[in-house]
């Protein structure tokens, strides 16, 4: 058996990686500490030090902190939405990783209509390949592909 051919990176696919792991890092500090993620200058300052630390292409920065951005300043809403298609699964139940990656995922399919779901679906599969348990990536199409068809409405 061959090993499994890896997609390439785009910039958008990486800003999405990033994005993800920012989100990530504020849901896992906020359940350890109460801690809220920042906003504003302050959220701009901690994304500019991320950038620069993991040293990421000017590229990929612009689209990752307007998804880190949008997905944080909607959240609540974000968090409804993804809770009403999940069918039985309170967010506050979902492991860390399958709810930042359904948030960022939100945001883009409902917030982002120049892209299509198709394309937010099958990366947010990928992210959920690369950093979730063997069931999220299937979770997550399932999520998505509900919430793409009320986005559409």
């Amino acid at each position: 058996m061959s090993p499994k051919k890896k997609k390439p990176s785009t910039p958008r696919h990486k800003a999405r990686e990033v994005a993800f792991q920012v989100l990530y890092r504020y849901d896992v500090a906020r359940k350890a500490t109460g801690a809220e993620p920042p906003a504003g200058p302050a959220l701009a300052q901690e994304l500019r030090g991320h950038f620069e630390h993991f040293d990421v292409t000017d590229e990929a920065r612009s689209f990752a902190a307007e998804l880190v951005s949008g997905t944080l300043s909607n959240a609540e809403d974000l968090d409804k939405r993804v809770e009403a298609t999940s069918a039985n699964w309170r967010l506050s139940r979902m492991g860390f990783v399958d709810r930042s990656i359904l948030r960022l995922a939100a945001y883009e399919l409902f917030h982002m209509p120049q892209i299509p779901a198709s394309v937010t679906i099958d990366e947010a599969v990928e992210l959920a390949k690369r950093f979730g348990a063997e069931n999220t990536p299937a979770f997550v199409n399932g999520v998505l592909d509900a919430l793409a068809r009320a986005a559409s409405k």
